[in-house]
């Protein structure tokens, strides 16, 4: 079968609301597809705008601020798709989304080597001690010295977290002549000739420099604090260009005051501000040998560009083809296509017997399905029908009575 020309639904009628200045490359793809209504706004919105906003929008494209909640998804009737444009979906109700049988999209990798490159880059600035002698440079006071300035060669870097971001931080320090140890909670396969230490304990024992890369979790919670802290080698640097709550800030600060710490990189807090100018705090302002970043670890034009890319590519797939690879919310799956049909999306509750009676309604009127794949998770089925043209009118009313349906889509 040729690629279909448009979808079903006229694509200049999709709605598309694209927030937090995502990039231009997104809005380019889909003008470039023949979506022509692309709204594009340069901030995030309140659940109350939001809420206002998404009554018609088919499309959603957000960032890391934007917090789409159930209030915001029931009022959301239209909505097929939320494409993150960014690593993360917590700012997502997967809950809600997936009740409401709305497909959630990220781009985990997209930004991963301008995180690495960033931690690299900062544990050079740091042991150095670059950010006390850059101070000392602006208020006119000259510090050339060497006392406390290493190079990174020959030193240990411990990586906890060893997934997309932690394995391309281990590639690079190797080529800077680093050694690399890395701590994570499931086995994985080390690159290179980093090492996988027993224990986090073994971790900070070795370790000249630590940095951070996993995920924000109950378990992760305040990972690295007092007690923790305690197991650093004494003037070892701490970086974390993670999520904002492994780390107790307040007992970093009182170890970076008291010398048995060397140094930190922060890009990421517990609290951050909604827009740029926003007043701003923490424990570590003013600290010694610190770099504070505003969560720009993955801000690069690089970046931007490669998500934008990636999230809509992943959305193409799914408003034409059908395809939810990648998808945080409905079953992965996809299904060539069939020669003579036409494609019917179907999202149901998992509950038994919602095929059988797919198939039965379909056989009693005797409409012929050239193809078939479903695929369930533990709330929510997703069946991809290719049917017989002539009858895929009467088989999309069919569908739409099934019982524990919640969406049905007649894509092309």
């Amino acid at each position: 079968m040729a690629k279909a020309d448009k979808t079903s639904y006229p694509k200049e009628k999709i709605k598309i609301l694209f927030l937090e200045n995502i990039s231009d490359v997104a809005v380019k793809n889909f003008n470039m597809q023949g979506y022509v209504q692309v709204e594009k706004i340069s901030k995030a919105l309140t659940e109350e705008q939001l809420m206002e906003e998404i009554k018609d929008v088919h499309i959603l494209g957000i960032r890391s601020k934007t917090q789409v909640t159930k209030k915001i998804l029931d009022a959301a009737k239209k909505l097929q798709t939320i494409g993150c444009f960014c690593i993360g979906v917590n700012q997502v109700d997967l809950k809600a989304a997936t009740k409401n049988g709305v497909v959630v999209f990220n781009a985990p990798y997209s930004n991963t080597r301008s995180v690495a490159e960033l931690v690299i880059g900062s544990s050079i600035m740091l042991i150095r001690r670059i950010p006390d002698k850059n101070k000392a440079a602006h208020e006119g006071v000259w510090m050339k010295e060497a006392k406390g300035s290493h190079e990174l060669r020959g030193k240990t870097l411990g990586i906890i977290g060893y997934g997309n971001i932690g394995s391309q931080v281990s590639v690079l320090a190797e080529g800077l002549g680093m050694k690399v140890i890395f701590y994570d909670v499931e086995t994985k396969l080390p690159l290179g000739n980093a090492e996988d230490a027993k224990s986090l304990k073994e971790l900070l024992n070795k370790a000249d420099v630590v940095t951070l890369h996993i995920p924000e979790t109950s378990q992760t919670k305040n990972l690295i604090n007092k007690t923790n802290l305690k197991y650093f080698k004494k003037g070892a640097i701490l970086l974390n260009y993670a999520r904002g709550e492994v780390v107790d800030l307040d007992a970093l600060r009182k170890a970076l005051l008291d010398g048995s710490i060397g140094g930190a990189a922060i890009d990421v807090f517990p609290w951050e501000p909604e827009k740029n100018g926003d007043r701003f705090q923490t424990p570590l302002q003013d600290c010694p040998n610190v770099i504070l970043t505003p969560h720009i670890g993955g801000s690069t034009e690089e970046a931007q560009q490669n998500i934008g890319e990636d999230v809509s590519a992943k959305l193409f797939n799914y408003l034409e083809k059908g395809i939810t690879f990648g998808s945080h919310t409905v079953p992965a799956l996809a299904l060539p296509p069939q020669e003579g049909s036409h494609r019917i999306l179907h999202i149901h509750n998992n509950v038994p017997g919602v095929l059988s009676e797919i198939n039965t309604q379909l056989s009693k009127y005797k409409i012929n399905i050239l193809g078939q794949y479903l695929k369930t998770n533990d709330d929510i089925g997703y069946v991809v029908l290719d049917v017989d043209k002539q009858l895929s009118a009467q088989a999309f009313g069919l569908l739409k009575e099934v019982k524990a349906t919640i969406k049905v889509r007649m894509l092309y």
